[in-house]
């Protein structure tokens, strides 16, 4: 008698998942703004300060992939050679909000309630502000420059976050696993971090990578609102700014630097969803 050969799912071999054409397509466009974050003389065609007199406004031609801008710069080299700070600026703006949730989550999930009550009401006033409004504010506070940029949103974007990591770290604690832990007589500190600390965290690598396209795309807003880094700059933000006076004549300074900050917000969050469902255990998406 024959035993039947069980065939695995497309897709599946060896227990590995393979990345959907999607999310694939993403990283390659993730990876390109990397590349250029770290290398933009390798990707850039020209200079991103070089005027050109000559070529004000010309529109995207093969000498200018995405024409020139008002003092007839490359535009599709000040892209390139913006991706650094743009990017510097969402991964340092996440890296603060996600600092400020850690201690602000695990305060009001797991903390003594003389501690727990405050800080949840102080999350609760935090979310009443809309994000754009709180960076506004505190942009108007600090003033405007790069590192503005990052606390401002970074501070504005935190609630939201610590929500989540105080719902993680209050499931943790009510779980099976910590409950054995503590019949078996391990103390509280032990308990926080051996389960409650590192399985509460798991899902902030998702969360890093989900958040830096929406620091990019706030940042990105400040700026083009003249609260944020200042010209000559190539950051995205900036570029924006620069073009909605030539907005009717030149609509290449406003759509090109859009599409940027789509891609990269786009490529980022599909990377971090893929990644959430693969540390959830999902494969169906």
């Amino acid at each position: 008698m024959t035993t039947p050969v069980t065939l695995a799912p497309p897709g599946r071999a060896a227990g590995r998942i393979r990345p959907p054409l999607r999310v694939l397509v993403c990283a390659g466009i993730t990876l390109f703004f990397v590349v250029a974050a770290l290398l933009p003389g390798v990707v850039a065609t020209h200079s991103p300060w070089h005027t050109d007199l000559d070529n004000v406004l010309d529109a995207p031609s093969f000498s200018h992939l995405l024409g020139t801008d008002n003092a007839g710069r490359d535009l599709y080299s000040r892209i390139v050679w913006g991706t650094r700070e743009s990017l510097s600026i969402g991964v340092g703006a996440i890296a603060v909000a996600l600092a400020i949730a850690v201690v602000l989550g695990f305060a009001a999930g797991i903390g003594p309630r003389l501690v727990a009550e405050p800080v949840n009401r102080l999350l609760e006033i935090l979310l009443a502000f809309p994000t754009l409004l709180l960076a506004l504010l505190l942009v108007t506070l600090l003033g405007p420059s790069a590192q503005s940029l990052v606390i401002a949103v970074g501070v504005g974007t935190a609630p939201g976050y610590a929500r989540l990591i105080r719902a993680q770290a209050l499931g943790v604690k009510n779980s099976g696993y910590v409950e054995s832990a503590r019949a078996l007589g391990h103390t509280g500190r032990t308990i926080f971090v051996q389960h409650i600390f590192p399985n509460a965290l798991r899902p902030l690598l998702a969360l890093f990578t989900l958040g830096i396209g929406q620091c990019v795309v706030w940042a990105s807003g400040l700026s083009f609102l003249g609260l944020g880094v200042a010209p000559p700059s190539a950051e995205w933000g900036v570029l924006l700014n620069e073009g909605k006076s030539e907005v009717l004549t030149a609509w290449w300074l406003e759509v090109f630097p859009g599409i940027a900050i789509v891609l990269i917000a786009l490529g980022v969050t599909q990377l971090g969803r893929f990644l959430q469902d693969r540390a959830e255990g999902r494969t169906d998406r």
